[in-house]
């Protein structure tokens, strides 16, 4: 079996006891490739060599088999599944009843948390009024919809192909199932105005959501936006721009009772929090389903074969699709810890943070980047000018 490289069997008991998993699952398939998006898509409905979207729910079957019979050899036997997330790609591109059967089947590998949170990402012209029920019905808690902007000239500088319109009716849709109901916007598109991003807030913010993602635009080097922006059709994004957007961003968040709880995430109490992205920035324990899906378990980390039909034939030979895997060396481990913990509203732990770059603490609570209120109770917590800097203030603790 191409299994990723284990723990020792103590530390493996050790991090197996009372521990809660959340599963990612990736669905791989879109139907337009945007110009921005370097992720781990493909727009052919058949890609050859059971690669395709016909077989790909049989195909994460199998590997959630695998992995949970690898996880067993290793001494872990999670006691319950706490969040899932189908992420992709467009998982609403495959048949609502597909991803039923594959949620259906994980719970009968490993029981759910009675509260579990369940997730798929969709685009809103990739659900129906009647798909939208049959994920309800099929146990899923929760759909984030792909809205990017309201502005139809940002949409098609992005490559996004839905009617914005048809954002609101979605949404209704998925209510009128009883899913929580996310948006994500993107901020900093090339020729997108401050009065762009205040219109696609308020058209998101009067879908009356329980939870925002607002992601500033990163132009990735090997997308069609990162030729555009080598051959000079577009302008490099600008620092201060995309600064003062996130600031709209957060003050009409905050005027409509969103509250933020991640730099780039804001939701309607602690209860609308992504459960399942919190289990990320906390380091806990994930198993990723699917071509190029990673996974992590006590700090060892693996990723899968990319290509859908290479990962397809791994399975066919009863293999785990890993490609490789890592444990990180512990500078790394707390570097991550550090650069995830403070993008959170709960903050860092103070004794977390080296004894030697404590002096920096002071430094940047004079700077006016920390919360003075969360330091005298031993946490680190980023104000909002802090936030647009927390990579800087990562830099200084933990050098």
């Amino acid at each position: 079996m191409n299994a990723v490289k284990e723990p020792t069997p103590d530390g493996a008991a050790r991090g197996a006891a009372g521990r809660d998993l959340s599963v990612y699952i990736h669905v791989p398939f879109c139907a337009v490739r945007c110009g921005y998006c370097d992720f781990n898509t493909y727009t052919a409905t058949e890609l050859g060599g059971g690669g395709s979207q016909r077989e790909y729910p049989d195909n994460a079957i199998r590997e959630m088999n695998l992995t949970r019979a690898a996880d067993r050899a290793a001494g872990y036997d999670y006691e319950r599944v706490a969040t899932v997330f189908f992420g992709g790609g467009t998982p609403t591109l495959l048949p609502a009843r597909d991803l039923v059967r594959m949620l259906a089947h994980l719970r009968t590998l490993i029981p759910f948390a009675t509260d579990v949170e369940v997730t798929t990402e969709a685009n809103p012209d990739s659900v129906t009024e009647e798909s939208l029920r049959i994920l309800a019905d099929g146990g899923v808690t929760r759909v984030s919809f792909g809205m990017q902007s309201a502005v139809r000239s940002v949409l098609a500088t992005l490559d996004r192909t839905h009617d914005p319109e048809r954002v609101p009716q979605a949404v209704a849709w998925a209510r009128e199932a009883g899913l929580d109901v996310s948006l994500d916007l993107i901020y900093g598109t090339p020729g997108e105005t401050l009065a762009d991003v205040e219109t696609s807030m308020h058209a998101a913010l009067a879908c009356d959501i329980d939870h925002l993602s607002a992601y500033s635009l990163i132009i990735e080097g090997n997308t069609a936006m990162a030729r555009q922006l080598r051959r000079g059709e577009i302008p490099a994004p600008d620092g201060d721009d995309m600064a003062d957007k996130y600031e709209l961003v957060d003050d009409l968040a905050s005027a409509a009772g969103l509250d933020w709880y991640e730099i780039s995430n804001w939701s309607r109490g602690e209860q609308h929090r992504c459960r399942h992205n919190l289990t990320y920035w906390r380091g806990g324990d994930w198993w990723g389903i699917g071509p190029g899906a990673h996974r992590h378990r006590d700090g060892l980390r693996a990723w899968n074969v990319k290509h859908p039909s290479r990962y397809a034939q791994y399975l066919a030979e009863d293999r785990l699709p890993v490609q490789d895997s890592e444990r990180l060396a512990d500078h790394d481990r707390l570097t991550e810890r550090v650069m995830l913990e403070l993008r959170l509203r709960d903050g860092l732990a103070i004794a977390a943070v080296p004894e030697a770059t404590w002096p920096m603490i002071e430094r940047h609570r004079a700077l006016g980047h920390v919360d003075e209120d969360a330091l005298s109770a031993g946490r680190l917590v980023l104000t909002r000018h802090g936030r647009l800097l927390a990579d800087a203030v990562t830099r200084d603790l933990v050098p």
